[in-house]
């Protein structure tokens, strides 16, 4: 966990707390001292009865709280006594709390706590200052509670600056154990860390990065992916861009979201339902996004199995198996001389009357047993396109075989 400790104290910075605060007397000063345990113990009690989010906190939380009330109190008498000194309101108020308390303690709720301590303090001062300086008092309380809430602010902004820095750390840090393959699970605690809930439709995509992206860029793509998807992760590695989609619900989320890439391929991995098959499908988009300028026509964004023909051309050997298991295999388990029609069909010029020639079959029959390749592999012999792919199925299939 990062730390959101409080910055230390430094001479080049500006006193946070106003220097022509009202003064009290001597006599004040020293009862303010002496009642400081009793000041303090009303101050719980009151946190107590009028805060019910108080209440439900842990021990140690409250304890904490606590020790940020009583120093508090403390603090201000101390200004009191010199309003010159440079007293530093976030070290000294805040200096006993530890830096986690930011996490289960929003901003409203410390605001709520310090008008909580100010109301004690104003209510105590008829008690602890003689009529004539009651309202010197009141109005020192008022601009220290100002200043303190200043502070409580700037350790809020602090603290939240931090965790957003180190979650995009995590976050590249994830995106890149993905594309790796580390083991899934110290991956999954690294990825739950981080917010991510999905276990399945885990997508990812991965193009260029496009130029001057700015500041709000990432926000902006969680925003765009929000709309499709339950979780997004975004790595920038260098000159190139990863979404990691999680809970996938629209296939339009692919179209959507390579507008936030740069010129150039944009590629989609195919639909894993485990972190482990993730890793799988990310390297895949990978290998295809390498080979991508085989085909340059190629839709944008394509999917990683459009490109089979180009990534086994390129030496991916997972691509090759993939023909071979997705394609050749069915249709040679279908059997009904589908592979032996494909193979004339498509060595004759993709013309049907010649196919049935070769194979002294009707027409009729080539074009139904061609609907059927298209039935079993999803890949349509009559577009070309679909007809390249099979053509390298058939080829990467006879290339499995073992010799004759």
């Amino acid at each position: 966990m990062t730390s959101t400790r409080p910055p230390t104290r430094s001479t080049d910075r500006p006193n946070p707390v106003a220097t022509s605060a009202p003064t009290a007397s001597k006599e004040t000063l020293a009862r303010l001292r002496a009642n400081l345990g009793q000041l303090s113990t009303v101050a719980l009690r009151q946190m107590d009865q009028s805060l019910p989010w108080y209440r439900g906190l842990r021990p140690e939380e409250r304890s904490a709280l606590g020790l940020v009330a009583q120093q508090g109190i403390s603090s201000y008498v101390s200004w009191l006594e010199s309003p010159s000194a440079p007293q530093w309101v976030v070290n000294d108020v805040f200096g006993a709390a530890p830096s986690e308390l930011t996490r289960s303690i929003s901003l409203q709720m410390a605001l709520q706590l310090i008008r909580a301590i100010v109301d004690v303090v104003e209510s105590q001062v008829p008690h602890l200052a003689p009529q004539a300086e009651q309202s010197v008092l009141r109005e020192s309380v008022l601009i220290y509670s100002r200043e303190v809430a200043f502070a409580t602010a700037d350790v809020y902004a602090r603290a939240a600056e931090s965790r957003g820095a180190w979650d995009s750390r995590l976050e590249a840090l994830v995106v890149d154990a993905i594309m790796r393959g580390e083991d899934p699970d110290s991956l999954r605690s690294r990825i739950s860390a981080i917010g991510w809930k999905s276990q399945s439709d885990i997508v990812v995509m991965i193009g260029d990065t496009p130029e001057n992206p700015g500041a709000g860029f990432v926000n902006d793509v969680r925003r765009a992916a929000a709309r499709y998807a339950r979780d997004c992760l975004v790595g920038i590695q260098g000159d190139r861009l990863i979404l990691l989609l999680g809970g996938v619900n629209d296939a339009a989320a692919y179209v959507r979201l390579a507008t936030y890439f740069g010129p150039g391929p944009v590629v989609h991995s195919t639909i894993a339902q485990t972190l482990q098959d993730a890793t799988k499908s990310a390297q895949g988009a990978l290998a295809a996004l390498a080979a991508a300028h085989g085909w340059p026509e190629a839709p944008r964004p394509v999917s990683s199995t459009d490109l089979w023909p180009e990534r086994l051309m390129n030496g991916d050997a997972s691509a090759r198996t993939a023909l071979v298991e997705a394609v050749y295999q069915p249709l040679q388990a279908a059997g009904n001389g589908l592979i032996e029609t494909l193979a004339a069909y498509i060595e004759l010029g993709h013309s049907l009357e010649a196919a049935s020639r070769e194979l002294f079959i009707h027409t009729n029959t080539v074009r139904y047993r061609l609907k059927r390749v298209l039935d079993i592999t999803s890949w349509d012999p009559l577009i070309p396109r679909d007809a390249f792919v099979l053509h390298c199925a058939l080829t990467a299939g006879r290339l499995a075989l073992p010799q004759q």
